[in-house]
């Protein structure tokens, strides 16, 4: 047996998330919203939008507050009650409370943008609802909760609805569109699940990390949790912001037509 001296010890338990600001409760409800990931989500809506012919602003807007409580707030409560990921002081009833009120008027707001002629969103309402549900509650044995229900349901359905709600021309160019849209947001949405999954890993599940990076030169780097978590977690930051910018710079070009 090694010496206690020689043992790797255990670090600071770290935040269960770069974003996450802990010890008030403001802090619990800035941690709760994901508002990085958020932003970055609701912009594969803004994505389908923009990709439509012309935009009708008012069902622009009910696609993105919709998305905003269901994902945002209703997908993110549900998580929270799925073993505290977060460690917010939150209590349970509010966190139910908010997850069905959101989800529900999130369904109405979808109902509203069918109300003005766009029945193409009508089987995309419950199936929303049904990924928000079954994917954070880990429903069905857990099926639902993988990588790729995710990037599907987190990327390319968000660009789906946004790009629907738009009533596009029915044409096979405006066809190839979405589906390349949908495609790419999905794809992109995997790529963030394949950063975020480690992250997650290091910062809630890993009590200590050991061992060393020998170079051809011979310089050595020790392995900490921060020396893994530094390349992962600037690649999520980056994309943060990337990714909403880029959605308003394209969306911008519809309102200066």
């Amino acid at each position: 047996m090694p010496p206690e001296a020689d043992r790797p010890t255990a670090t600071p338990r770290p935040e269960p998330a770069f974003y996450a600001r802990p010890g008030s409760r403001l802090g619990d409800w800035w941690s709760l919203l994901h508002p990085p990931y958020t932003a970055w989500h609701l912009s594969y809506v803004v994505f389908g939008a923009a990709l439509a012919p012309r935009v009708d602003w008012l069902n622009f807007g009910l696609a993105v507050v919709a998305f905003l409580l269901a994902v945002g707030v209703s997908a993110h409560a549900l998580d929270e009650l799925n073993g505290r990921p977060l460690r917010t002081r939150i209590d349970s009833r509010t966190l139910w409370v908010l997850a069905a009120g959101c989800l529900v008027v999130a369904a109405l707001l979808g109902g509203w943008v069918v109300a003005r002629g766009v029945v193409a969103v009508i089987p995309l309402i419950p199936a929303g609802v049904l990924l928000a549900v079954g994917y954070n509650l880990e429903m069905f044995g857990g099926r639902l909760h993988n990588d790729l229900t995710f990037a599907a349901a987190w990327g390319g359905f968000p660009l789906l609805v946004g790009y629907l709600a738009q009533q596009p021309a029915a044409t096979l160019s405006h066809a190839a569109v979405a589906v390349a849209g949908v495609v790419a947001a999905t794809a992109s949405a995997y790529a963030q699940r394949a950063l975020s999954t480690p992250a997650r890993e290091l910062r809630r599940r890993v009590s200590t990390v050991s061992g060393e990076v020998v170079r051809a030169d011979g310089r050595v780097t020790t392995l900490d949790r921060a020396v893994l978590l530094g390349p992962l977690e600037l690649a999520l930051r980056a994309l943060c912001w990337a990714m909403p910018l880029a959605a308003v710079a394209v969306l911008l070009t519809h309102a200066r037509s």
